[in-house]
């Protein structure tokens, strides 16, 4: 029998719920197909500083290098929350995982259910065709770049007064923007073939080297495929207007960040948006929702953005694509029959068909 061993992160807030849920419909998945899952949990973000003062502690990383997957849930909340710039943050976890993992692709599928097409906010002729992918870059800019906090010298502030000042620098090599350009060119070979490439040029000038280097990998190496530069500000205009124009966005990381938030809203809610971060190492799955402290504990949020993330895992890293469509069609299913965690929960879901996050893990796991 094969076996798969996964790393499970469950982190802060709502985490550990929705990695119970994912733990259930692997173990459906498992008996269904005729493998094995494996899990070591271990400990990242705000979890990891409560029992070792560093949010991703040496033991995590090596569980994560030695697994064939990491399945991460969230991280974070306002007792980490802090303006020194000396205090350990939960964030800082997950971004040393991904660098220590040369983790620097991140997809984001944006699909619309039918059945939620009524839980978003916008009108539903809006939504027809939408079917995108965001290609983020996941271990550069902003994120990534040099920066600082310092105290400026005697008279440089307002009214001669000393004062602090801070910096991020966005930066990027060419290496870094080739090899996520021909990411989003490869997804798109496989899907509609077109690319919207995202930037800031007409002020950035990381933006133009941006635009530079993905227009000579395009035209070197994927001249049968459309692409299409867009301003990160039309962008996120176009994305409410008419997002049905998008196959594959290609973007640098902070812009990559925002934007897919905002997609997450043409599915109804953050809780149906998943991601895969790919590379040189062990891949990381991850819900893009954040840790949601103010329900954790209650028992109500939403493992669906979760369960999508394990079927990107079983895709990418197990190569179990019917595994894949079988939990894909399970999700379906569990949604087309009217079942809904509160926050996809229409004025139209009849009250006995609101459930929890874990009777919403049962619904799904039955179905596989």
């Amino acid at each position: 029998m094969t076996t798969h061993r996964i790393c499970l992160l469950p982190g802060d807030g709502i985490g550990p719920e929705i990695t119970a849920e994912a733990v259930k419909v692997l173990e459906a998945i498992g008996r269904r197909f005729g493998v094995r899952f494996e899990f070591e949990e271990a400990l990242l973000g705000g979890a990891a500083i409560d029992a070792t003062g560093t949010a991703l502690p040496d033991e995590t990383l090596a569980a994560a290098q030695s697994a064939d997957a990491v399945l991460l849930a969230a991280i974070g909340g306002p007792k980490w929350d802090s303006t020194d710039p000396d205090a350990p943050r939960p964030e800082q976890g997950l971004l040393g995982i991904r660098k220590a993992l040369g983790l620097y692709a991140n997809l984001r599928p944006v699909r619309i259910f039918e059945p939620l097409i009524g839980a978003s906010t916008l009108k539903p002729e809006a939504l027809e065709g939408v079917d995108m992918l965001i290609v983020r870059e996941l271990t550069g800019g902003l994120y990534f770049g040099p920066r600082a906090r310092e105290r400026e010298v005697e008279g440089a502030g307002a009214g001669g007064s000393r004062g602090m000042r801070a910096y991020d620098t966005c930066v990027y090599t060419e290496m870094e923007i080739e090899r996520i350009a021909r990411v989003a060119f490869e997804a798109a070979r496989g899907r509609r073939g077109r690319v919207h490439s995202v930037d800031k040029a007409n002020v950035l000038e990381s933006s133009r080297l941006w635009r530079e280097v993905v227009h000579r990998v395009h035209d070197a190496e994927y001249a049968d495929v459309e692409l299409a530069d867009q301003l990160v500000d039309n962008t996120a205009m176009q994305l409410i207007r008419y997002p049905a124009q998008f196959d594959v966005i290609l973007t640098e990381n902070m812009f990559g960040d925002i934007l897919s938030d905002e997609a997450s809203m043409l599915t109804g809610s953050l809780g149906m948006l998943a991601s895969a971060s790919l590379g040189d190492g062990t891949a990381l799955y991850e819900p893009s929702h954040g840790s949601a402290p103010d329900i954790a504990g209650q028992g109500v949020a939403n493992p669906l953005a979760m369960l999508l993330s394990v079927e990107l895992m079983l895709r990418h890293s197990f190569a179990m694509h019917e595994a894949a469509d079988a939990l894909a069609r399970a999700i379906e299913g569990v949604l087309a029959d009217g079942w809904r965690t509160r926050d996809i929960a229409g004025p139209e879901t009849l009250p006995q068909r609101t459930v929890g996050t874990s009777a919403m893990g049962d619904l799904v796991a039955e179905r596989i």
